[in-house]
């Protein structure tokens, strides 16, 4: 739903160590340096005109209140929705007038959710009832080109209310040849911060492009409601722009790009492990990187790699 290029007022670059210490301290000063460096970096971010904040507290501080203070809480999450209701449902529209990338990122979707399937599932889930959740689905356009050729039914969770019609329409038999054990079964307009899933339901819940949306602490919360929608062995996929380091702020859309480790940090506070990362390729090169990530509730266990061939779970493509 959310693809952004990266700011040209955004420094995304590491500050360059001009000067070398000596050989045989190289090592050693490389290796305090970076952790030092990486640290720092952490802490502070920027918005998209290019302003600095000192971390992140500095910037939530400003943007929602010391304690998430409820008005403005309030007005951060409308004006998100706002930004989004004034955006064409079609799949330019949702993808930030950037559509063609579609293809690209269906493909690197499809490659790591088989994969996971197949390690999580066994037999790749295909003698089992799956069921899939789309946050902030959008148009459906995850659902339609990937998910509900993997899942038996796929829910879908938006709070953009004209996106959701345009998906309902998107998925209709009349305009889409789905079957009746693969197919879009509930269409819930409801943002994900007020979100709570049904019981053991899902098999994998999907995120992608609408996380940013959410305030640190109501992504925290999030995923601590959602595990009690998985089914056991269920899994969480993250899919997300990355900012290089630290953070950005969006000023047009309420939204913002976190770092790898910044997400890392929020995975540990929701109780999560991560299971498996993969970078989308195949963007250009004026977007933020994009990163998958497979979550799980429990530790996972070391998986011995061999060199024998899977067969490709692949069921009919719906054209």
């Amino acid at each position: 739903m959310w693809i952004r290029p990266i700011p040209k007022a955004v420094s995304q670059q590491y500050p360059i160590i001009t000067q070398s210490p000596p050989p045989y301290l190289r090592n050693s000063v490389k290796r305090t340096i970076t952790k030092a460096r990486l640290t720092a970096m952490e802490a502070a971010g920027s918005d998209s005109d290019g302003r600095e904040f000192k971390n992140a507290q500095e910037m939530w501080r400003e943007q929602i209140g010391d304690e998430g203070d409820d008005p403005k809480k309030i007005q951060w999450y409308r004006e998100g929705v706002a930004y989004w209701e004034g955006v064409e449902a079609s799949v330019d529209g949702v993808l930030g007038g950037f559509g063609q990338v579609n293809d690209a990122d269906i493909k690197g979707s499809e490659a790591f959710l088989n994969s996971l399937l197949h390690e999580r599932f066994g037999d790749g889930g295909r003698n089992q009832h799956l069921v899939a959740l789309d946050c902030g689905s959008g148009i459906g356009r995850i659902t339609k080109n990937l998910l509900i050729r993997y899942f038996n039914e796929v829910d879908l969770l938006e709070p953009v209310s004209h996106f959701l019609d345009a998906a309902r329409e998107n998925l209709s038999q009349e305009h889409f040849v789905a079957s009746d054990v693969h197919k879009a079964t509930n269409f819930y307009c409801v943002p994900l911060q007020e979100f709570t899933p049904e019981a053991g339901r899902y098999n994998v819940i999907w995120i992608q492009w609408c996380i940013g949306h959410l305030t640190d602490d109501d992504f925290i919360s999030f995923f601590k409601r959602a595990k009690v929608g998985l089914k056991p062995g269920g899994f969480f996929i993250l899919k997300e722009n990355i900012a290089r380091n630290g953070f950005v702020l969006d000023n047009e859309d309420r939204s913002i790009t976190r770092s790898d480790l910044y997400f890392k940090d929020l995975f540990r506070q929701c109780g999560l492990h991560l299971y498996k990362m993969k970078d989308q390729k195949g963007l250009p090169e004026e977007l933020f990187a994009v990163k998958m990530y497979a979550l799980t509730t429990e530790v996972p266990k070391k998986v011995h790699k061999t060199r024998s061939k899977v067969q490709a779970n692949k069921p009919g493509i719906i054209k």
